[in-house]
């Protein structure tokens, strides 16, 4: 069963910005590879974000920023590379409801956003992040919608994480769970196949909660999330706090 409620941490996440944010952090040149850096210099521990398809979002960026610094008793660097560099898919390709908008949406994810290319990519950008701050001793990972699936195939055996998430994941396949080798929370909304979702869970070996906000579109802690919506505004807010429950026990 998901686990469920508040705890001390969910309830440190400030109450999210609405209207224009101001990030927190900078942007780095990783050999040629622009990424979102925020948090503290002197944390050990460091998650690093894969954002959805639509790229470095505002509510995105407000979510590494929240991750980094609310947590008062741990906080952490934050690490969102731009894997698409700069060319996201635009939001005004979805929904998908044209066909025009789905081969635009079937040839980005066939291309720039494949998911077995991208998530080769990933323990060599870590080595490199790790090699530049080399404070950080420990790793966890956030995949959202698109980067759910690029944590799902690279939480298996080798993976560079201590723990990992996914929130409103794309793609699910129950068969990726069999394989996941970390501790891993697993946020999805009523968009998602939740047969999928129950069977991921079920498929799952190590220690995990599973929870279904079901009055949430797919989306809703990045790109698509309306913060001017104050229920899911709300939601956001608990979501990101349930993560940083999720890190300050496993990371």
């Amino acid at each position: 069963m998901a686990q469920q409620g508040h705890s001390a941490a969910c309830c440190t996440v400030p109450p999210a910005v609405v209207g224009e944010y101001k990030p927190k952090g900078d942007y780095i040149d990783l050999d040629g590879m622009k990424v979102y850096v925020t948090g503290p210099s002197a944390a050990t521990s460091a998650i690093f974000i894969i954002y959805d398809i639509f790229g470095y979002s505002p509510q995105a960026l407000q979510g590494a920023d929240i991750l980094a610094y609310a947590n008062q008793s741990k906080q952490y660097r934050v690490f969102m590379p731009d894997f698409f560099y700069g060319k996201p898919l635009p939001q005004s390709v979805f929904p998908p409801d044209t066909d025009e908008k789905k081969k635009r949406m079937g040839d980005f994810f066939g291309g720039p956003a494949a998911p077995p290319a991208n998530a080769a990519k990933v323990p060599e950008l870590v080595k490199k992040l790790g090699d530049k701050y080399s404070g950080v001793k420990n790793w966890g990972s956030v995949g959202m919608c698109w980067g759910g699936k690029i944590v799902s195939l690279s939480s298996q055996s080798g993976t560079p994480w201590t723990a990992a998430s996914e929130v409103h994941p794309a793609m699910v396949d129950p068969n990726d769970a069999k394989g996941i080798k970390v501790p891993i929370v697993i946020l999805a909304s009523k968009d998602e196949n939740a047969e999928d979702v129950e069977n991921f869970r079920k498929n799952l070996s190590v220690e995990n909660r599973v929870e279904t906000f079901g009055d949430q579109v797919h989306g809703w802690m990045a790109a698509r999330g309306d913060l001017e919506d104050e229920k899911v505004k709300k939601e956001y807010e608990r979501g990101y706090g349930i993560l940083l429950d999720f890190f300050a026990k496993h990371l």
